[in-house]
């Protein structure tokens, strides 16, 4: 046994000491789905955020991402994935409830889009705050395209209680939990996940077809196939969504985000943010009297960095991310890895909850030495290489030294994180845990059985084009869900938060006191 493999049995043990495993119910999780809006014939949607469903600068639970058609529906944290589950089917009923005979998109990669002018950009309202939202929007079409921003997503957020940090980081680390210790194991986390990202798109990514519409006009060296009346699709891809057809930003390449530490994390994002583009110049400015984008520079905030993790803390009013996490540490971590699962209609199922803590799990328990530049760059390599070519059987990875085959690899993290499997369910009086992880564990030795090669057998088989799929399964899981009944909220809640939300949005634009241009240059100086 090498000193690593000692040291995670050390730590596997500390999870199971009876303190820390009083903790682990206590995990919390929230949801992020995104979905487009789309026409019974398949097309997008071209009307406005509907005001049934309140306002999307305020609410909580129902906003807009990048177009006014592109929904997100945000869950809060919660222990058990049940509820969040059934959060997230309230969510999705009351919208097909308010908004017609329209659709939720169910893939990641966009429905039929007939040019990049027809995704129309999210509208916030008049106030400095909105108008900056949709701003910066409007410096995402001019860097990428909107074709790239209609893409969506499953973001999945995880923490542990502070009751765990303060038992685990005594026992492991010998240290008093705080703003420092806590986020410093985050971090730890996060290269570990780094390290071992490649498993979420091999055993969730659901993307490997995609519209032809989606690359008109624009070259690709993708040896792409086609089936039906316009769909492409790779033979062996997992996640198209996250190769470099998705989202990917080639000026973000030379920038070296640090996740060693908290500090150097921030100063890495700081930098990227200060650093101006000559690439983004000719955005640079006003046109016609209107800013073309928040600013020139790499980044024009924090969020346009493009990455499969996150380390979050909750912002308040015009606080920037970094700053938040500067001033409060890391609360929890954010996986932005998850291609929507076209076989939920709520675009992610329980099974992914319960391997996902585990994975999660898993990377925290595993040592986790800091990463250099080469280091970083190969797992850029192999995440890449899986996305694209992951259920071929002659694709090797890049483990330190060693070329590996994805079963090799997967051998022995999954032999680990079946000890942490146990530990889940122990203290979850559950088998559900190892269940999910053996589940994954099939995938693995048989890679007909990932979402990517289903979703894909079943339109080579049906001779089905993608967008065919998606219209079927829109309109199924549309009418499950207006057949299900409420079980977490009910049509009052959304009423009244719909209403609560316009409200202050009108009060945020009645406070305007400052001109658009004062009030963003105030945002950029301040410290």
């Amino acid at each position: 046994m090498t000193s690593i493999d000692s040291s995670f049995a050390e730590r596997l043990a500390l999870l199971n000491m009876p303190a820390v495993q009083e903790t682990l119910p206590n995990i919390k999780h929230g949801v992020e789905r995104e979905t487009l809006r789309i026409n019974p014939n398949g097309s997008l949607s071209q009307k406005a955020h509907n005001p049934d469903l309140g306002s999307a600068l305020t609410h909580e639970t129902i906003t807009t991402d990048f177009s006014e058609s592109l929904l997100e529906f945000i869950t809060p944290p919660e222990s058990n994935p049940d509820v969040t589950l059934a959060q997230l089917a309230d969510v999705h009923k009351y919208v097909m409830q308010k908004i017609d005979e329209e659709r939720l998109w169910p893939l990641s990669m966009p429905c039929f889009i007939d040019g990049e002018d027809n995704i129309p950009i999210a509208q916030y309202g008049s106030s400095n705050v909105g108008k900056m939202k949709t701003l910066y929007r409007t410096g995402l079409k001019n860097r990428y395209g909107s074709m790239m921003q209609a893409i969506a997503g499953v973001h999945f957020n995880f923490s542990l209680p502070e009751s765990f940090w303060q038992v685990w980081l005594e026992n492991s680390a010998q240290q008093v939990a705080n703003k420092e210790t806590i986020s410093a194991a985050y971090f730890a986390m996060i290269r570990n996940y780094r390290r071992f990202c490649w498993l979420i798109p091999y055993l969730y990514g659901a993307s490997p077809a995609i519209c032809s519409s989606f690359i008109r006009g624009k070259k690709t060296s993708l040896p792409f196939q086609k089936l039906g009346k316009g769909t492409l699709y790779l033979p062996y891809a997992t996640s198209l969504r996250m190769s470099d057809l998705g989202y990917t930003n080639s000026e973000q390449s030379g920038l070296k985000i640090c996740y060693n530490h908290l500090d150097s994390y921030i100063s890495s994002l700081r930098r990227a943010i200060n650093t101006p583009s000559d690439k983004y110049q000719k955005f640079a400015g006003k046109k016609d009297g209107k800013y073309q984008q928040l600013n020139a520079n790499v980044l024009q905030i924090e969020n346009e960095l493009y990455s499969p993790i996150r380390p979050k803390q909750p912002t308040q009013p015009l606080e920037k991310p970094t700053d938040a996490l500067e001033r409060r540490g890391v609360s929890y971590i954010e996986v932005r890895a998850l291609d929507v699962n076209p076989f939920s209609a709520v675009g992610i199922d329980k099974e992914q909850f319960y391997f996902l803590d585990v994975f999660l799990t898993f990377c925290l328990v595993a040592p986790s030495e800091a990463m250099n530049d080469e280091q970083y760059a190969q797992t850029e390599k192999n995440l890449k290489s899986v996305v694209i070519n992951g259920r071929d059987p002659a694709l090797k990875l890049q483990h330190l030294t060693e070329s590996m085959s994805i079963p090799q690899w997967s051998e022995s993290l999954f032999e680990k994180m079946r000890g942490v499997a146990e530990a889940l369910d122990k203290a979850n009086s559950t088998a559900a845990y190892s269940r999910s992880l053996e589940t994954q564990w099939q995938k693995i030795i048989d890679p007909s059985l990932t979402p990517s090669e289903t979703l894909l057998n079943t339109l080579l088989s049906e001779g089905k084009d993608n967008g065919t799929l998606g219209v079927e399964l829109a309109q199924k899981y549309r009418d499950e869900l207006l057949s299900t009944p409420f079980k977490q909220f009910d049509i009052q809640t959304f009423e009244r938060q719909a209403s609560d939300s316009l409200a202050l949005q009108r009060q945020k634009e009645q406070a305007n006191t400052l001109s658009f241009d004062d009030f963003l240059e105030d945002y950029f100086n301040q410290k």
